[in-house]
């Protein structure tokens, strides 16, 4: 129990800054991250499957989340969470999670880095210092206005985010047990603040740039006020309650959910590969759906498991739920209790551990390594699925890339399978008349292979009368190429040809036996389908 107690104060550490960070990155004010943090990482680890992930606010959801915060405010995004969840649930109580964990390793490397990517872009503003009164737009937009707006710098903006990214990498070298940010923050909040009261140099903080109100109580920085249950639709009207709003939501919604769902699968492979424990990926995305139900009744925004502050959760002793658990708490304790001085950390050195992040998250050297030596199918995935996350819209490149997936994996479950006339091997089958043709099919037959199988049977040579396909070697047939294999037998009784199967498995007989293709003659092995080839009148040995 010790141990996960001070892994779970450990965690909190990290996760409180982090927490905030993250909420601000989003467009929210950063008590929003902190409530994520408290909720997600306590229903997150009582109701889900592994028994260290820390879940949260993650770098991941920024990309995502930010054109809702534009588009629908707040509350949208508060009901876009709401709904992700419910599709989470979903999604585990279907035993859906295994497909997940399906999605090709070119396509998640080109998500996260695309996502870095854009995280580590926007933190340009804050790092040094531009006054950018309506950051808004795509991403090239923001590129446009990031380079207009340099001539705002400023230097002591700068100096802050600089000073606290030299202490975060110095730090982190160090190998100390005690946390990077900690540091960091803790040596540039004082600094600040002594520059900020004694030369009125006016660098930003929480405290400047955020206002609160909750109920009569006002303010700036951070409400020193603990969870507060409030409906997420409660800032709208109810005739703005209704499908249409729905229909608009729900394409973001299930980026959410299926990103979430990668975000916490990884991260419990990553968690189960350190600890040798073994995570149901099911009851995990079970969790995390009710997690993300119940976080936005709290002013939460969209929450997943956090594979850095996992690892953090690993290597500092933890090994139960209880340290998840614990991290919340302390942020609860940190909010009710330091609200004030947390309210005091500095902008440029909360973008800094961003960048940080967003270092981290980048995947470079296997971004690297795939451009290196995957096959180009893979590069091609790979570099769609960055530059679409990048330019264009991550929920887009959700969907392309779940295709690109699919069909990538199509394309090379048809590369398996091949059709091949073995009349000429004299060695295997030395007395076959010409007028029989045997072809042995490896491989599953689907919509893809089976149109492949119906061009090379009916270009069979004229004098052949019987065609044997040996199909021992194919394990799965589907309904395409059950018909096509019908409009052979068609074609074939038309040319007063014969179709015989050999081989077959007993589950693809079951399947013609119910497409009324049972009336076709079939063998359980080559010899026979030979020898009853020839016994026929039509053929002469």
């Amino acid at each position: 129990m010790k141990d996960n107690i001070l892994s779970g104060l450990t965690v909190g550490i990290i996760a409180l800054p982090l927490s905030m960070a993250l909420a601000i990155a989003t467009g929210v004010p950063p008590e929003l991250g902190l409530y994520t943090a408290i909720i997600a990482g306590i229903f997150a680890a009582v109701f889900g499957s592994s028994k260290i992930n820390i879940s949260g606010p993650t770098a991941a959801f920024i990309v995502i989340l930010i054109p809702i915060v534009q588009e629908f405010g707040i509350t949208g995004l508060l009901l876009c969470g709401l709904l992700s969840g419910i599709i989470l649930v979903l999604i585990g109580v279907l035993k859906l999670g295994t497909l997940i964990e399906l999605i090709p390793y070119p396509v998640t490397v080109g998500f996260t880095s695309g996502i870095a990517v854009v995280i580590a872009t926007f933190q340009i503003k804050d790092f040094f210092g531009l006054t950018i009164p309506n950051f808004e737009g795509s991403y090239l937009d923001k590129i446009y206005l990031i380079f207009n707006s340099f001539h705002t710098f400023n230097i002591y903006e700068f100096f802050i985010g600089a000073l606290t990214l030299f202490l975060l990498i110095f730090w982190s070298k160090t190998k100390n047990k005690i946390p990077s940010a900690l540091i960091a923050l803790s040596i540039t909040t004082i600094v600040v603040a002594f520059l900020n009261i004694y030369f009125n140099l006016d660098i930003s903080t929480i405290n400047s740039t955020f206002t609160y109100k909750i109920g009569d109580l006002e303010g700036t920085g951070i409400p020193p006020v603990p969870l507060q249950f409030s409906l997420p639709w409660s800032f709208l009207e109810p005739k703005d309650i209704n499908v249409e709003l729905i229909y608009k939501l729900l394409p973001h919604a299930i980026a959410i959910a299926i990103l979430g769902a990668l975000e916490s699968l990884l991260c419990a492979v990553i968690s189960d590969g350190m600890t040798g424990n073994k995570t149901n990926p099911n009851k995990e995305l079970i969790g995390q759906g009710i997690a993300n139900i119940v976080v936005p009744f709290f002013g939460g925004i969209p929450a997943t498991a956090a594979i850095a502050r996992t690892v953090v959760n690993i290597k500092s002793g933890g090994t139960s739920k209880l340290s998840s658990i614990v991290h919340s708490l302390f942020i609860l304790v940190s909010i009710t209790f330091l609200a004030k001085y947390l309210s005091y950390l500095p902008m440029a050195s909360l973008s800094a551990l961003l960048l940080m992040v967003a270092w981290n998250m980048s995947e470079v050297k296997h971004f690297i390594n795939i451009l290196k030596v995957a096959p180009k199918d893979d590069i091609y995935v790979l570099l769609t699925c960055f530059f679409l996350t990048v330019l264009i819209d991550m929920q887009i490149a959700v969907a392309v890339g779940i295709g690109l997936a699919s069909i990538l994996f199509i394309k090379r479950t048809i590369d398996l399978y091949s059709i091949e006339l073995v009349n000429s091997d004299l060695s295997v089958h030395p007395d076959i008349p010409e007028t029989i043709s045997i072809y042995d099919i490896n491989g599953p037959m689907f919509f893809g292979a089976a149109q492949n199988a119906l061009k090379t049977l009916l270009n069979t040579n004229e004098k052949t009368t019987v065609v044997i396909l040996n199909m021992k070697n194919v394990s799965m047939i589907d309904m395409t190429a059950i018909v096509a294999l019908k409009s052979i037998i068609e074609n074939f009784e038309n040319k007063n040809k014969k179709l015989i199967f050999s081989g077959l498995n007993s589950r693809i007989l079951k399947k013609l036996e119910r497409t009324k293709l049972s009336y076709v003659t079939s063998f359980s092995n080559l010899e026979d389908a030979i020898k009853y080839s020839k016994q026929l009148g039509k053929i002469k040995p």
